[in-house]
């Protein structure tokens, strides 16, 4: 199994934050399709962490469940914490006057999505894609 950390502190970062996510999906065999849905939800859970928290990490790995493969992301961060994350996982609600997509999108694009977050202490989201 392999696994990259990347610091997410400024814009670019989410940038190479969505290459690495692609190109170990690329690696795994994820279809073009797949890395793209995959790179996408890097990106909204990366500039979440820009936005709410100023920085934190993306850790990127690989997984395994018995004959499935997959790639497993990690955003967290020791910002604000969400004080509703069910609130926060529905479409339209933003804090921040933005759109409103960035949980939820991020949730429909991967196949397991999780948030922990404690206010004061930090949120950790925890997405896997699984290669069909």
């Amino acid at each position: 199994m392999s696994e990259l950390k990347i610091q997410i502190e400024r814009e670019i970062d989410i940038i190479a934050a969505r290459q690495a996510g692609r190109q170990m999906a690329g690696q795994l065999g994820f279809s073009a399709t797949d890395q793209t849905l995959i790179a996408t939800a890097i990106s909204e859970v990366a500039r979440n962490i820009l936005i709410y928290a100023q920085r934190g990490e993306i850790q990127i790995e690989t997984i395994a469940d018995g004959l499935r493969t997959g790639i497993q992301v990690v955003a967290a961060d020791e910002g604000p914490g969400i004080e509703n994350v069910d609130l926060a996982l529905r479409d339209g609600y933003s804090t921040k006057n933005s759109l409103g997509l960035g949980l939820p999108g991020a949730r429909r694009l991967m196949d397991d999505f999780a948030v922990a977050s404690e206010l004061g202490h930090g949120t950790r989201v925890t997405m896997k894609k699984w290669r069909r």
